[in-house]
């Protein structure tokens, strides 16, 4: 989002004051499960269903994309928010947490949608004789697989604690239902299992959905995503070789790009600018697709709340000094992503906020603010993994490569960068917050990397959590599971520590 362009939308709010847009709006058509799955049509609205769930609030739209991040050492909360995530900021998660049960039911509910689909697509099969229709219903059946690895790589993630290989099948991990109907598990499996799930159903998705589809800035599943999740998994799960293998897929396929911070895609914006107002590129892997009858929930309104009086901003958060001081002069994401704004409150904080998140130009036309399509995953997350797991195996030229190409992309000069034993993850820590910042990935990379952190107060900015200091391993590195689970009749889930 170009300086300009917030200019001009903050001055054009001022006359809107009447206006009141919705927060999340419902997708395009979709299929209730109860009308039954008789065509292939019926089956695409249900996948598209498994996509509407993706994008709400609950999921990758706000909660579970933000959560993870706010719950770190990213961003400190400024006095006289509207409350929103503060208790994730505090670390005061409860089992009762409303934003934790949004998350673990709203993937639960991805799995029972994509259970349903699966154990009805067999019969739907079955009376088609159609070879196209068939290709069609099998692609759909490969996109559905996908999605119920991922909701439970995200479940692993939040719930669970980090893999170890040595320990892994001695560990929780998480509710493993496979069907929609009939009995449903009464407890956990262990980690391994749970991963291991994962990996068969990317397995599965693999050979279903033909890589000869695979395009940028996709709002459908396709074979790239399978390989982007895959090798996400197989960094979590310390199998630095998958991890090199499916992240090479995507580097080296062709296909896909690193958004140019250098090059012009409209006369005043560049393709990285571009990447995250426009919400498109030939780095997305694949993204959740919106249209103005059909989005998620406004991510950047705890950035920036411009909609509280069209004029100042009043973001509930703002980014950490130490996360700004991360960014050289020469690094572009620094104005792509933070732009100093004034806020409204009555202590007249004047702070860069985080306006990667501003909005969906096409949606801001509409004055629908803030609401970005989720880039669920992009290339620069594979060059990050690739390096990483070269790192773990000593391989630091090659890593040392990976994230040169990934800094020049964003960088107006220079960017290459040098790795060893003695400063890789350091490195690597630093080069994801720069990148990812906000997308959903710290937490478990602290966690995986069993460190801790500690806040430094900031101006203007709430007291109770602003120095705190978390050790490595603290049991709240891993959610609750959600009180309304454990306490259900009948129900035999194991509580986490953090209960």
């Amino acid at each position: 989002m170009t300086r300009k362009t917030i200019k001009n939308i903050t001055l054009a709010l001022a006359a809107l004051l009447a206006f009141s847009s919705c927060l999340e709006k419902n997708p395009g058509d979709y299929l209730p499960l109860d009308k039954g799955m008789n065509s292939v049509t019926a089956a695409e609205e249900i996948v598209n269903g498994i996509y509407k769930t993706l994008m709400s609030g609950s999921l990758y739209s706000a909660n579970l994309t933000l959560c993870p991040d706010i719950q770190t050492d990213l961003v400190q909360a400024v006095k006289g928010n509207s409350n929103t995530y503060v208790n994730i900021w505090q670390w005061d998660i409860q089992a009762a947490n409303p934003y934790v049960e949004a998350v673990y039911s709203g993937l639960y509910t991805v799995i029972g949608q994509c259970n349903y689909f699966l154990e009805n697509v067999g019969t739907l099969k079955s009376s088609l004789t159609d070879d196209t229709k068939i290709l069609q219903l099998d692609a759909l059946t490969g996109e559905t697989y996908f999605c119920r690895a991922l909701a439970y790589s995200e479940l692993i993630k939040l719930f669970c604690k980090a893999y170890d290989p040595q320990t892994a099948d001695s560990e929780l991990g998480v509710v493993l239902a496979v069907t929609y109907s009939g009995e449903k598990p009464s407890k956990r499996a262990d980690l391994k299992s749970s991963y291991d799930l994962v990996l068969s159903d990317l397995a599965a998705a693999d050979a279903l959905l033909d890589p000869d589809n695979d395009v940028a800035n996709s709002v459908y599943v396709r074979n790239a995503a399978v390989h982007a999740l895959w090798a996400r998994t197989a960094l979590y799960m310390q199998d630095w070789d998958a991890a090199i293998e499916h992240s090479s897929k995507l580097i080296g396929s062709g296909v896909y790009s690193l958004a140019d911070a250098n090059s012009n895609y409209t006369s005043d914006q560049t393709f990285l600018e571009y990447l995250w107002s426009g919400d498109a590129s030939y780095e997305i892997i694949f993204k959740l697709g919106y249209t103005s009858t059909s989005y998620g929930a406004a991510t950047g309104s705890v950035f920036l709340n411009l909609t509280r009086d069209y004029y100042y901003y009043y973001p509930d958060f703002v980014p950490a000094q130490s996360v700004l001081n991360l960014y050289q002069s020469a690094d572009c994401r620094y104005d792509c992503y933070f732009r100093e704004l004034q806020t409204g409150y009555s202590h007249r904080l004047q702070w860069p906020l985080l306006v990667k998140y501003f909005g969906n130009e096409s949606l801001l036309s509409l004055n629908i603010y803030h609401v970005c399509m989720p880039k669920l995953f992009r290339l620069a997350e594979q060059y990050l993994i690739r390096a990483e797991a070269y790192c773990r195996k000593g391989e630091y030229s090659k890593a040392s490569a990976d994230l040169s190409t990934l800094r020049k992309s964003r960088f107006s000069s220079g960017g290459s960068i040098a790795v060893d034993q003695s400063n890789f993850l350091e490195v690597i820590s630093a080069e994801r917050v720069r990148e990812l910042y906000m997308e959903g990935f710290r937490l478990q990379d602290l966690k995986r990397w069993h460190l801790g952190f500690e806040r430094t107060p900031q101006t203007s900015c709430v007291s109770e959590g602003g120095s705190l200091k978390v050790e490595p391993d603290d049991p709240r590195f891993v959610w609750p599971i959600p009180r309304n689970e454990t306490e259900a009749p009948g129900s035999e889930i194991q509580p986490n520590e953090s209960n």
